[in-house]
């Protein structure tokens, strides 16, 4: 039989590449937005899927929203990819970060328990809810220790989840998601202003350009890939919470030197740091160990740091 399946948020980078794949694989996909007859969604245009998604409008921070988009599609499996992403921006908007992604979590969860349908539910953690691991990679036993607002919301987020699927038996997951790139990324994001900046420089477009820390380490993976892992993680048996990565680790000054070396430029004349661009508290390490996906789901990321780097910057020059 068909599966149906609603994605919270398919607009964004993650949701538009969820339906892509979802799509492939004979799924009926329903997509929500705040206000579908306003939103333009642009990456399903750009992914060339726009029509084959079913779109409706749903607040997620309205139960009664949530409840009646359930009722309509009667999915039997529910990705919230929906909600304030941005660890920069949640230090300017706290209250609204929390509420879009703690608080929406909630209402979900509750809609499903109310319904009592069998309903497979993804949550998208983050690897912002560990801090600093001081150089170890993290497992999904290591205790979270937020440093920004967006963490701290994710990390609500992921408890929510993991108590509704102990305490009332849905079958709920979170992937604990490292840093994942594509085309699709909004542009306020430093990956996207490093290739943008980057190809301008090349075209004597621009001068230079100016960076926070570039000393920080993340484990940057490609995002249509990632999706593949959530679809995964939802068609076990069991229900548990996973780590999606590469299991690598690069500092942002390594990205830079791949991104600015695929346009034969030597970072180093271009780029500085400037002290206003440092977030209040940031993470100098974010490492992971994404065995456990390996080991029960089958999943390893194909790509890594430098191969991002390498299609974004192809991407764009199209």
């Amino acid at each position: 039989m068909q599966k149906t399946a609603l994605i919270c948020g398919v607009s964004g980078q993650d949701g538009a590449y969820l339906a892509q794949l979802l799509l492939s694989k004979g799924y009926k996909v329903f997509g929500t937005s705040r206000d579908e007859q306003t939103s333009s969604f642009s990456n399903l245009h750009t992914l060339g899927i726009r029509d084959q998604v079913e779109t409706c409008s749903v607040a997620l921070n309205d139960f009664r929203s949530i409840l009646h988009a359930l009722t309509k599609t009667e999915p039997d499996e529910i990705y919230n990819l929906a909600g304030q992403t941005s660890v920069g921006l949640s230090f300017e908007m706290p209250m609204e970060t929390f509420e879009s992604n703690m608080q929406a979590t909630l209402n979900i969860l509750e809609a499903i328990r109310f319904t009592q349908r069998p309903i497979r539910f993804f949550n998208p953690a983050s690897s912002e809810c560990f801090g600093n691991t001081n150089g170890i990679p993290a497992t999904e036993n290591t205790p979270f220790n937020p440093r920004s607002p967006y963490a701290v919301a994710k990390a609500a987020a992921y408890w929510q989840t993991a108590n509704y699927r102990e305490a009332y038996g849905l079958h709920a997951c979170s992937g604990i998601l490292f840093n994942h790139e594509s085309p699709l990324r909004p542009k306020r994001f430093v990956t996207q202003k490093i290739v943008a900046a980057a190809i301008e420089i090349s075209q004597g477009k621009r001068e230079g350009l100016e960076l926070g820390n570039i000393s920080i380490e993340r484990d940057w993976g490609w995002a249509p890939e990632y999706v593949e892992a959530m679809h995964a993680i939802l068609q076990q048996d069991q229900a548990d919470d996973y780590i999606i990565a590469t299991g690598k680790s690069h500092t942002l000054e390594a990205f830079l030197e791949a991104i600015f070396a695929s346009l034969d430029l030597d970072w180093k004349k271009y780029v500085t740091q400037n002290p206003r661009f440092f977030r209040p508290s940031d993470l100098e390490s974010s490492r992971a160990d994404p065995s456990k996906l390996a080991n029960i789901v089958g999943w390893n990321a194909k790509f890594d740091m430098k191969d991002v780097a390498k299609m974004m910057v192809q991407h764009a020059q199209k």
